[in-house]
């Protein structure tokens, strides 16, 4: 388009793809941050009451598939929590179960445990919508099989929920450093920093739109079974219970330690899982994206959805970008800008395959990575390449 009609356009292309580029990774955490400091909403983490925090009871919910050196660790690890007395159960549901696992659980003879196996695998939705029926505790704390709880994590959880408004606590992840950090490593870091930084003004602010999958606690109460087919239980449940009134708060203390992917291989697999069900919850739960109905619309939307427009809106910026490079310096210096990012992108990946670390290039590399997991999980998701089983990616 050489005419001043198709420069215009080009040009209001370019700069639309622009700004909303940066209102995503840049423009919502500051406003959502401004927000909250207006709205000064969070509750304040406060001292154990004990007719209240000390009163609980908790049912701890544990889907797992083939864990038999993971699993007896993390019951292991729960029951060491200054919150241990408040844990009157522990149901371990085995999705797929093997007798390897179910042996190594039985040797604990721990009496709160629960182990209920299911010899055909369903994904680990119906596992839990099966668990909650036998609950009993106040309190349901969702918990993975592979991460490290403080010692005063569910305590902190816990406290969170003296405030009657609250239905939903997420704690946070938090990775240790390898011995051998990776590129990818660095960037995972960075990433969940960033994450981590979101979620707590969104929480301050008026809540959060989904939990940490490995570490968060419900209200029984609020509990709402899910479709058998979604794969993010750790989003639709504490929606569930947005919708139904409740708050879902981030407690940023409560941590939960894991180990970081070390290729951008398995971070990409992990997160194109991810990312394919923040599109299937669209189609699963069509309300979340009615203002009406979703208290956390506006959080939703930003913080979810439009990350999905992300990658078109990197080759608008780009191919729009080359089209104006020669019309003024402007645009010049925005591509020059762009390809030095790309590059250093490049650069980590490079680095990544000869085993080198380049920790400058991280955030890059992860960016990309993000943008281009996000294509794929769309394309999972325009055939319908839904698989609720998981398996372990390293």
């Amino acid at each position: 388009m050489s005419t001043p009609l198709g420069s215009t356009l080009l040009a209001c292309l370019f700069w639309s793809s622009m700004a909303l580029l940066a209102y995503i990774y840049a423009g919502y955490p500051l406003l959502i941050a401004l927000l909250a400091r207006w709205k000064k909403r969070g509750t304040q983490p406060h001292s154990l009451s004990a007719n209240e925090s000390d009163s609980r009871s908790i049912t701890v919910l544990l889907a797992a598939h083939h864990e038999p050196a993971t699993l007896p660790r993390k019951i292991c690890n729960l029951l060491e929590s200054s919150s241990a007395r408040h844990i009157t159960q522990i149901l371990v549901g085995l999705d797929g179960a093997d007798e390897e696992t179910q042996r190594s659980l039985a040797s604990l003879n721990i009496p709160v445990l629960r182990v209920i196996p299911f010899p055909d695998r369903r994904g680990k939705p119906s596992v839990l919508n099966d668990l909650a029926r036998h609950a009993t505790g106040e309190i349901l704390l969702f918990v993975d099989a592979r991460q490290t709880f403080e010692p005063d994590t569910i305590a902190k959880l816990l406290r969170r929920f003296d405030d009657p408004a609250v239905a939903v606590v997420s704690g946070e992840l938090k990775f240790t450093t390898p011995e051998e950090a990776t590129t990818a490593s660095e960037g995972v870091g960075f990433y969940w920093k960033y994450e981590k930084f979101i979620r707590k003004q969104e929480s301050a602010f008026r809540g959060v739109p989904g939990a940490t999958g490995a570490c968060y606690a419900l209200r029984r109460s609020a509990f709402e079974p899910i479709p058998g087919e979604t794969i993010l239980d750790d989003v639709l449940i504490p929606m569930q219970a947005v919708m139904q009134g409740g708050r879902c708060v981030f407690e940023a203390d409560a941590t939960a330690w894991d180990v970081p992917a070390k290729t951008t291989c398995h971070e990409s697999t992990r997160k194109r899982r991810t990312i394919a069900g923040n599109v299937q919850l669209i189609l699963l739960k069509p309300a979340l994206i009615l203002p009406w109905k979703n208290p956390l619309w506006f959080e939703f939307v930003s913080h979810k959805l439009l990350r999905l427009a992300s990658p078109w809106l990197l080759v608008v910026a780009v191919l729009t970008n080359l089209a104006l490079a020669t019309t003024q310096p402007i645009y010049a210096w925005i591509l020059g800008l762009q390809l030095a990012a790309w590059l250093l992108a490049l650069a980590g990946a490079v680095a990544q395959t000869w085993g080198r670390q380049l920790r400058y290039c991280a955030p890059f590399l992860m960016f990309a990575t993000l943008n281009w997991t996000t294509l794929l999980a769309e394309w999972d998701a325009l055939w319908n390449r839904y698989q609720v089983t998981w398996k372990r990616v390293g």
